[in-house]
């Protein structure tokens, strides 16, 4: 069953206690990201595939796009069409593996 989305209020809330995470300027899908910047490529994949592992354990994947040492994570409940508690708790758990 999906997870309720967040309301505008509510995400503006979660967002003021996730250092480093905005709400997309995409009007087509809600979602949060955070763009990390590391020293390195290798740097910048050992942080993906830690994040990795906790998203697989946490059944909630974020979308990854990687740039040399930039990578961007978004955070969004497909299954629901928005952001959700789990988008919320996947991003603390992202922020506490930085």
């Amino acid at each position: 069953m999906p997870s309720a989305t967040l309301t505008d209020s509510e995400i503006e809330k979660a967002l003021a206690e996730l250092p480093g995470w905005t709400r997309s300027a995409s009007a087509k899908v809600r979602t949060i990201q955070r763009v990390f910047e590391f020293s390195d490529f290798v740097q910048a994949m050992q942080f993906v595939n830690k994040v990795a592992e906790a998203a697989e354990s946490a059944n909630h994947h974020p979308d990854i796009d990687i740039r040399y040492n930039k990578v961007t994570m978004a955070l969004t409940s497909h299954d629901s069409g928005g952001v959700t508690n789990r988008d919320i708790k996947m991003a603390k758990k992202i922020n506490d593996i930085r």
